[in-house]
Formats: C-alpha cells, structure tokens, sequence
C-alpha cells in the first residue's frame, strides 16, 4: 500500500494513478490538497491492455478530494482517503455480483435479462465491405428500431452482420447518424485524433467547468456530509449519468430521478444505479406536470441532463432556461461526443465510445483476436458519471466562493481518451478478473429494496476516514415518491 500526498507524492502510487490523479488536479485548479490517500494494488485486473483500474481509482480519489473541498468550506479541515485498486475495478461490473435471497434464505446471482443478453450478441463490431468495421448499437426498442431501419434486417447476428456487411463504412455511420440512431465506425487511436472530433475533445480538459452567468455566493453551512442539504435532479438513463447522481448521493445529496413512464429501461442498470435516489414520474409532454418540474428546479442545485443536446429546449428545459429559473444552477450534460464539434448532436453510448476512439481497434489487437473487440467491463460509463460527480462537486466549492452559474460538461468519448492517456499494460493474462469471495463478502451492502427483495450488492469502495460515503435508501421503483424537496 501507498500513502501519497494527492500531486506531491504521486510517483510513489501505480503509474496510471499518479499521472491520472495529476490530470484530475488540473481541472480542479486550485493549489495541491494536502490529504493523504492510500493505495492499494495495482492493475491489471481485468485482461485488458488498459489501466483499467488505477484509472478508475484516481477518479475515485478525485470525487474524495472534492468532496473534501466542500467539507473544508463546511468545517475547515480534510479527511483521508483510501482505495484498493482491485475494488474499484470490481465496482465497474457490479451486475457481476449483485445477489437476490432466495425464500430459503440464500443469496444467489441475478440473471441478466433476456433483452440485455440478445443486444449484446448483436451490439458487436461487424465488418464492412470496404474492409472497415462498424459497431451498430442496438439498445432499447426505439433506437434499435431506427438501426434496423437503415440496415433493413432482423434483430439477429446473421441479419445485423450480413447487412453492415453490403455498406462502406463511413457511409454507414453516416446513415445512422442521420437516422437519429446510434452506432460508431471503428479507428485506431491516430484515426479518432486526426479526426476533427477527436481533435475537439484532444483540446479540451476531461472535465469541463465553466461559470456561464455572475450571482451572488452560496455558501456552505456545517453539516454532517459534505453534500448535505445539496438538491439534485437526476434526467438520465443507463449508467453515466445514474453513477454521477448515485455518487453525490453517497456524500449526502438529496437526488430526485425524474423520468417518465412511458419511457424504455434496463432492470438490471436501473437497480444497480439508483441506490440512494428517490424516484418520481413527470411527463413533460403534459403541462401541469411540466409545471411542477418547473417549482423543483426553483430551489435546486444540480439538474444532471442526459437527454440528446437540443431535445430538453424542445421542452422549456435547456440549459439557458433552467438558468433562467434558477439562477444559481449548476448544469451537468453528459453526452457521448463532448460539448462541440461535428458529433456533437449525435447520440451513444458505451460500446460507441469505445468503437471510435480507438479501445476496440487496440484491445482487438492487443489479444490477437485478428478484429476490433470491446472490453466487456463498461468502463467509459462509470468513469464518465465520476466525472460528472467531481465537476458538480468543484463547481459547487467555486459557486461557494464567488457565486454565479455553471455548465460541466463530460462525455464517454473523453473518458474513453483518458483512459488511453495512461498508457498500456505488456502483460495482462494473469488478470483475475473478479475478487474473490472473502473480498466481496468485505464490500457487500446488505439493502431491501421495493422491487427485488433482499439484495447483497457492491457498496461504494471510496473510504474517507470522517464521512463514509453511503446510501440513506435502497434503489426505488420507478414513480414511487412524489415530485418534492425532502
């Protein structure tokens, strides 16, 4: 284990840590924290080329280290942090080890659904006929329809692959985009930053935090957890943007899911992503309830919006609109292509990110499977919704300070690019993959939920010696509170 003063002591921690934690640093712009934070392990830990999970520590670390700012503004002093690499890892595929108990009082494993298991069969890069590969997405009836649509073939592997098949492979994604679908044509890491997209996000931070309107101060008062009192409204589906509003809840903040009935799900994402929320139905199509939005936003802090750029405005809810509700605000979009650039309007997801930006080409290559291949663990997913968590929280201290309102923006694509900022791993075979019993059993939050009974699931894995990140409530059924303030 290494203790290492954050941006001081760095070179003594893994090698993706401390150059990841110094990136980190620089967003944050302030003059070194001086909390010690201790780290244990190392990667690999997945069998993959990328620092999978000295990456995902650091952002880990980053989330302690702002929420020990707010904690200092509350109280004057810092907490340690500490991490185990392994842990962090593990945390990425918490589906891995989420259990149900059983009526004879036993936990076994939750299967994936059957939805889930057949999009990833079809979710897959595919040759082109120009000697390309592209990776169609098809999650979600909506969008797989509209993808199906452009290559006019059944849900199946031999109708999606014969079909991207009889295309040229810019052509395709082009297509797609123009479909208001999702998918990504495969380039090496040198394509993705020749390319003028790659270029926008090359010359932006991985976090970006601007103060887009002057205000008065927000101070902080004592409290016992650093987002205490903090009101969040969560508008955002399937993992990114669920793990940044899980994540300030774990620091005490009250997030409110609004989504609508109406609109498509996956089970297994919304129970492992929404611990600590609460969860109410707004139709913004309906305007009394579009009004009742409206007084939520009123007196809230943070609107999280994962909704296609443009599509909220439609609604009276762009980001200059909740502004001019709530002057104060601080508005986190999290996208897949960042905030410009030519992709900017286009809509993706994790397996996208990694498709265009170079992990499929470099881990395909990197295992000698002889074409692109996707690294299972949804790693641009959970990294983007820590980011999303540490410029909330950074914004929050600024907006503290001296006032005004913020923007942060973060997308998978710019995850995906830090990730390979870190460099590559030689050797990685011996990767374990997964913890072992006695690890997890450490880590296991015991919660009983609404809709699944009894669960074990991976608790959050950031330690801070004064105010344990944890969840006050188990993950809710949809709907189920009422759209106000507690």
């Amino acid at each position: 284990m290494s203790s290492v003063g954050a941006g001081v002591n760095a070179t003594r921690s893994p090698v993706g840590f401390s150059s990841a934690i110094e990136e980190l640093l620089s967003v944050r712009a302030l003059e070194n924290p001086s909390e010690q934070i201790a780290i244990a392990g190392t990667d690999p830990f997945y069998k993959t080329p990328f620092r999978v999970g000295e990456t995902v520590s650091a952002a880990l670390a980053m989330v302690g280290i702002a929420a020990n700012d707010l904690w200092a503004l509350r109280h004057g002093r810092r907490q340690g942090l500490s991490l185990d690499v392994r842990h962090a890892a593990a945390s990425l595929r918490t589906v891995d080890y989420t259990r149900k108990q059983k009526p004879d009082g036993q936990y076994a494993p939750v299967p994936p659904s059957d939805s889930m298991a057949q999009m990833l069969t079809v979710t897959q890069p595919w040759p082109t006929k120009d000697g390309k590969w592209l990776l169609p997405h098809l999650n979600l009836p909506s969008l797989s329809k509209k993808v199906l649509g452009v290559l006019q073939c059944e849900h199946t592997v031999e109708g999606v692959s014969s079909s991207v098949a009889r295309w040229k492979g810019e052509d395709l994604e082009q297509a797609i985009a123009d479909a208001r679908a999702c998918g990504g044509l495969i380039r090496t890491p040198a394509e993705w930053l020749a390319h003028p997209q790659g270029q926008y996000l090359n010359a932006r931070p991985v976090i970006e935090i601007r103060k887009v309107r002057e205000g008065a101060p927000k101070p902080l008062s004592s409290a016992t957890r650093p987002l205490d009192g903090a009101r969040v409204l969560d508008l955002t589906r399937i993992l990114a943007g669920p793990i940044a509003g899980r994540t300030l809840g774990e620091h005490g903040a009250d997030v409110l899911m609004v989504t609508a009935p109406q609109l498509p799900q996956v089970a297994e994402h919304v129970r492992d992503t929404s611990h600590g929320k609460r969860s109410c139905f707004l139709d913004f199509e309906v305007a009394e309830q579009a009004a009742i939005f409206r007084e939520l936003v009123k007196t809230a802090d943070v609107v999280i919006d994962g909704y296609r750029p443009g599509a909220l405005t439609r609604k009276g809810f762009g980001r200059e609109q909740l502004f001019d509700i709530c002057p104060g605000l601080i508005h986190l979009s999290v996208s897949c292509f960042g905030s410009g650039g030519p992709f900017q309007d286009r809509a993706g997801w994790e397996q996208v990110a990694q498709a265009v930006t170079g992990i499929c080409h470099t881990y395909g290559e990197s295992i000698g499977a002889g074409q692109p291949k996707l690294v299972f663990a949804p790693m641009c997913d959970y990294l983007t919704g820590y980011m999303g968590a540490i410029g909330v929280m950074l914004a929050m201290a600024r907006r503290a300070k001296e006032g005004g309102s913020y923007e942060v923006n973060v997308s998978l694509c710019q995850s995906a690019m830090f990730i390979q900022r870190r460099g590559l791993l030689e050797a990685f075979d011996a990767a374990p993959g997964s913890l072992t019993d006695s690890e997890v059993e450490k880590l296991y939050v015991k919660t009983d939920t609404p809709n699944h009974g009894r669960m074990l699931t991976l608790g959050p894995v950031l330690r801070m010696s004064e105010t344990a990140p944890r969840w006050e409530r188990p993950a809710p059924n949809f709907g189920m509170d009422a759209p106000v303030w507690v």
